[in-house]
């Protein structure tokens, strides 16, 4: 049952070091040291070896909050629902990718501490967000980069909507890369995922100014500004004004967060006037052409229409053919601007199921990690050859 109040909750008080939670299938795993928290919830490492206190090399997560709180559930039922791992090797071999975006989800329960009742997810760890690396990287990405990671996350993007889902909150604070392998890039946070299209019924278009301007200010949809339901092509326009931020360094409304309304309209301006309002907003003279396309392409639309995915993978991946980079092949963050190095040594290979670490927004945005994840190095040779 959903909690009461979706809309409200608060920071529970943290369960203690080896607590031992047992999932609604029986598993028991052993908690480790908290290593982040934000609003409504916090989140350990964990492992189901419960014998032996938890290390710091842990390969999973526990994410904890109160029962009555509203964001896990939400985004536990979109794992329940939409992203079993049969489901997603099924797609995979289907779309013959070798990865598809999604962190492993490995359990889920409730539990009790001092009187309190709290719900827990347990999910594979990952690593490093891409805004920290952004913002380490000079608040730019290579366009080769950004045309990889705007391709992988329209196979994730593919994926999710075809389970009737919207994810709804894409962005770089909810990207990270693997923990063990950095060159794959997991979205995470599925708190503000929406059912577009329960049991095949899309939902109407409804405008409702009361709704209006949800999600993250920066890169939330026009449709959103408006107050309307979440839908695939508003998922893609996020993802649009994502790579145009991480490819020019800013978005043309960033100087007016505070005034929604006023985002609302550059948005819209941007979006009236392509391809030239994109294009004239790259100093670079050129680089944004795909990008441009791109956003043409969503730009065209219905609410409740199919993207076609394939056309739009396509573009971004036009635009990688020159330079010989593989959308799949490794990521490469060390530009000039870098402040650290994004490249460590060769570590031994493990299994995809235990890849990555989940830290979603905003319990992970850029001050949360403890300091020895913060540090967490890149590896500079992918794990899986």
């Amino acid at each position: 049952m959903p909690p009461k109040d979706r809309g409200k909750g608060k920071l529970p008080v943290p369960l203690p070091r080896d607590m031992i939670l047992k999932d609604t299938e029986g598993k028991v795993w052993r908690l480790g040291s908290q290593i982040g928290q934000g609003g409504f919830g916090l989140i350990y490492l964990a492992s189901p070896q419960t014998h032996v206190p938890v290390e710091d090399d842990a390969v999973h997560v526990i994410k904890v909050e109160y029962l009555e709180n509203g964001p896990l559930f939400s985004e536990l039922k979109f794992y329940q629902r939409a992203a079993k791992q049969e489901q997603i090797r099924k797609w995979m071999n289907l779309k013959k990718i070798r990865c598809l975006g999604i962190p492993v989800f490995w359990g889920s329960g409730l539990a009790e501490h001092k009187g309190k009742s709290y719900r827990f997810m347990v999910m594979e760890r990952l690593g490093e967000d891409l805004q920290r690396i952004f913002e380490d990287c000079g608040s730019r990405f290579k366009k080769e980069t950004v045309l990889q990671l705007g391709a992988r996350m329209l196979d994730t993007l593919e994926y999710i909507h075809e389970n009737e889902y919207v994810h709804g909150d894409i962005k770089a604070a909810n990207l990270l890369l693997g923990y063990t392998n950095p060159h794959e890039v997991y979205l995470a946070d599925y708190g503000l995922s929406y059912r577009y299209c329960p049991n095949g019924n899309h939902k109407q278009y409804q405008e409702n100014p009361r709704k209006g301007h949800n999600g993250t200010i920066e890169f939330t949809s026009v449709d959103a500004h408006k107050g309307v339901a979440p839908s695939r092509r508003g998922d893609l326009e996020i993802l649009g004004y994502c790579m145009l931020q991480w490819l020019c360094g800013k978005l043309p409304w960033e100087q007016n967060l505070k005034d929604p309304v006023a985002v609302q309209a550059a948005k819209t301006r941007l979006m009236d006037e392509l391809p030239d309002s994109v294009m004239e907003w790259d100093s670079s003279g050129g680089s944004c052409r795909e990008l441009s396309k791109f956003l043409a392409c969503v730009y065209g639309l219905a609410y409740d229409e199919k993207p076609k995915y394939q056309v739009l993978k396509k573009i971004l991946l036009d635009g990688l053919e020159s330079s010989g980079i593989r959308y799949d092949g490794p990521l490469e963050f060390s530009t000039a601007a870098c402040t650290r190095n994004h490249t460590a040594p060769k570590v031994p290979k493990v299994s995809q199921a235990v890849l990555g670490l989940f830290l979603t927004s905003p319990l992970f945005g850029s001050k949360t990690l403890a300091p020895e994840l913060y540090n967490l190095q890149l590896v500079g040779k992918e794990v899986f050859e």
